[in-house]
């Protein structure tokens, strides 16, 4: 077997006039958790839907764990256990029996299947809760039933789409941690999207970042970080209204700032710390209301805002990320 789990090769997804995906070459390393990121209609769900074989590309080639989709696109999908944005259980049914459900649509041998069941709540942590209706469980109890479903037939590589969507910063942590005892103790190779920037930042060992159907980015979080080449940011938050009369104080201290949806970011440079205090005094002489003010290192927010320049947002085109950003301009 070879080194690695996918393997994409030249790949195109066209619908009419429309490139969806233009030319993706990625490779993703056995064992390892990647994150690919993108803006809406990047370009993600297109290609997540080819490596399942529920798109056919335009043109180019998929390889799951050596087996070519096209060839033989069920042995391929055999490799693959997905957990899709909409967490699917039936609520009418105990938590044994969803898994024995879906066990059986793998057609798992009647001697074999307890044990799968068996495995499957204690990975989820769920053993206690075996018999309980899934209608009665917290939106992270489902989430990780549907997450512990999806390895019942022992797959090597787990595909998410959004995982933690919805989910409070304790439930979230749960998947996170879920995940990673997935990843280390079962050694499947995990593939996620998520709208999360920090949870591809403290999840991924690489991430790749799609805009307009294009990698533009690969590497490490770390790699990745230095790409953009500031060691520290400063941002301040403050009401809609006000956040132009914020950007023009940035401006007079000589900074380069960013109007995001509820702050105004700019890299701070070797003076941050001066910087900083020059924008207090500013600001309370032009008497200039502030939520907040930080300085932080670079985050993945900062090397997305800088490669797609705008602002990751989930389907409502809310902002969606926890840390501020910074722009300068679309790094192509």
């Amino acid at each position: 077997m070879g080194e690695y789990a996918i393997e994409i090769e030249s790949l195109v997804k066209k619908f009419d006039n429309l490139t969806a995906v233009n030319g993706v070459n990625l490779k993703i390393k056995k064992g390892e958790i990647f994150g690919l990121l993108g803006p809406n209609g990047a370009g993600k769900s297109t290609t997540l839907n080819m490596i399942l074989g529920l798109l056919e590309p335009t043109s180019g080639r998929i390889f799951v764990n050596g087996t070519d989709m096209h060839k033989n696109p069920l042995a391929a999908r055999n490799e693959i256990g997905i957990v899709t944005q909409e967490t699917v259980v039936e609520p009418e049914l105990t938590a044994e029996q969803n898994l024995m459900i879906f066990g059986r649509l793998y057609h798992i041998p009647p001697q074999e299947l307890k044990k799968s069941i068996d495995f499957a709540l204690q990975l989820a942590d769920l053993t206690s809760f075996r018999n309980a209706y899934a209608g009665t469980f917290s939106g992270g109890m489902k989430r990780r039933l549907e997450v512990s479903k999806s390895l019942m037939h022992a797959p090597q590589i787990l595909l998410l789409d959004e995982p933690t969507t919805g989910l409070d910063v304790q439930n979230r942590t749960q998947i996170w941690n879920l995940l990673r005892d997935i990843n280390k103790k079962q050694n499947v190779t995990i593939l996620m999207t998520t709208q999360y920037l920090e949870e591809a930042d403290q999840l991924c060992d690489r991430i790749g970042i799609i805009d307009h159907g294009k990698l533009i980015a690969l590497g490490t979080p770390a790699e990745l970080k230095q790409k953009i080449g500031v060691s520290s940011v400063i941002e301040i938050s403050a009401d809609k209204a006000d956040l132009p009369r914020v950007a023009e104080v940035f401006k007079k201290v000589g900074l380069e700032p960013k109007i995001l949806t509820n702050k105004v970011v700019a890299p701070g440079g070797s003076a941050a710390t001066k910087k900083i205090e020059m924008l207090v005094k500013e600001l309370s002489a032009h008497k200039i209301d502030i939520h907040n003010i930080s300085l932080h290192e670079p985050t993945i927010d900062d090397v997305f805002l800088k490669l797609t320049g705008s602002e990751v947002r989930d389907a409502t085109g809310e902002y969606v990320s926890n840390r501020g950003s910074f722009g300068m301009g679309r790094g192509r």
